[in-house]
């Protein structure tokens, strides 16, 4: 395997989780996204050699019959103080670096009151390390984080979610520091108390921060997503901490987000996708022109796979009453979301330049046989502020199925919320 010398790490991961723990790899100096040929060339010349060598050299016997390693998995891994087991945690990766709940067989087994299906069953084998997700790993996973039990379908349908979505895992390791965003749709939001209002994408709702956070310990743990192993985010993204929002369809006037892609009102949904950035936009105008005018005109050139736009329901209501739908909006941005030549990367990129510098041409690529690559929500409080995402590509959405004793679960954990004093 030819890998850029930063990418060990990760290579040998990848090859170990498919049965190659002995595969050959020659390290060179190109950086991945490299565009000068003169580098490219010195770079493959300085590791021709190695190249040939690790093709044509016999293999020894441990290449030859590679030695699995076996690793006891011991019920109990640790006994300390709550201090004590944070840093054994911390010191063997198991946490993204903030404190965590010790994950104690009885803080478990309350956990996996949350289900009805039994601690074995596997929900899925995740990617890229192939790591089954059983629901006790879920659940120790869920009370690492934080998580009330109330929590463990929407954790089951995202794990499920993340094994459906077919970039999941490609996302999850890029250079790109792609980050989850995922929106919570249906009943669930307000038997769960995740925010879909005020600070939606801040912290201080438990629903929002413990839901994010225990799925990115799942994709730590679980996944096998570790930085600078597996995860070769160049910048990184805060948003891997936890990135949960629900949809406010009591103040949408359009269809929720899990009805457009195909679900029940009445039904409960998680879905995913993987930003790399986000900007909030305080609108040109409240009417519809200067609304529209604020997402065409901040669209980033460089962005690359879905545009996500998060509407106050303000924008929205706005937008609805002058016949804005979904669609259309959406056509509209494709249309008119333009950049002089000079700033668009395809300008850098193409050997005969095709425009002019100063010529305006479109951001997104024309193609009437797709739809447009953009999504629409509703959240946030009540003002004149756009949220824009921009990043990868495939949505994913799964119906969240709830145990038979929901109601009496929910009402054990409802009162469960802040109570701020007031000054």
């Amino acid at each position: 395997m030819l890998i850029y010398k930063y990418f060990v790490n990760d290579a040998q991961s990848a090859a170990s989780s498919r049965g190659l723990p002995g595969v050959r790899l020659v390290p060179e100096s190109i950086v991945s996204e490299c565009s000068v040929n003169e580098e490219i060339e010195a770079g493959v010349d300085s590791i021709l050699d190695d190249l040939i060598g690790a093709l044509t050299r016999p293999l020894t016997g441990e290449e030859k019959v590679p030695k699995l390693r076996e690793q006891a998995r011991p019920g109990i891994v640790f006994k300390g103080t709550v201090g004590e087991v944070n840093r054994f945690f911390y010191q063997r990766g198991w946490t993204d670096g903030l404190p965590i709940l010790p994950p104690t067989e009885e803080a478990v087994a309350e956990m996996l009151t949350g289900t009805d299906l039994p601690r074995d069953h596997v929900i899925a084998e995740l990617e890229p390390r192939r790591g089954k997700a059983t629901i006790e790993c879920v659940a120790i996973n869920a009370v690492m984080a934080g998580a009330l039990p109330t929590y463990m379908p929407v954790l089951i349908a995202g794990v499920k979610t993340l094994a459906t979505n077919p970039m999941a895992d490609v996302w999850a390791v890029s250079t790109g520091s792609w980050a989850p965003l995922w929106i919570i749709n249906g009943p669930v939001r307000n038997d769960l108390r995740i925010n879909n209002s005020y600070g939606v994408m801040s912290p201080g709702e438990m629903a929002n921060a413990a839901i994010g956070r225990a799925l990115a310990l799942i994709t730590r743990n679980i996944r096998g997503v570790r930085r600078h192993i597996e995860d070769m985010g160049v910048l990184g993204n805060p948003a891997k901490y936890s990135s949960v929002v629900a949809e406010n369809e009591e103040e949408s006037p359009w269809e929720p987000l899990h009805v457009e892609r195909g679900l029940k009102r009445e039904d409960s949904a998680i879905t995913v996708w993987f930003p790399h950035c986000y900007q909030q936009l305080s609108s040109y105008g409240t009417d519809d022109k200067g609304i529209l005018a604020t997402i065409t005109c901040n669209i980033a050139p460089g962005r690359f796979g879905q545009l996500g736009v998060m509407m106050t329901p303000v924008n929205a209501q706005a937008l609805a009453k002058r016949g804005w739908s979904k669609a259309n909006m959406k056509k509209h941005i494709v249309d008119n979301a333009e950049v002089p030549w000079r700033c668009h990367p395809r300008s850098y990129s193409e050997a005969s330049p095709s425009h002019q510098p100063e010529e305006v041409v479109p951001i997104f690529p024309a193609n009437p046989n797709q739809p447009p690559p953009i999504q629409v929500f509703v959240a946030g409080g009540q003002g004149s502020w756009t949220g824009l995402f921009s990043g990868g590509g495939t949505l994913t959405t799964t119906r969240v199925e709830l145990p038979p004793n929901w109601e009496k679960l929910v009402a054990r954990y409802k009162n469960i919320a802040p109570t701020y004093v007031r000054y």
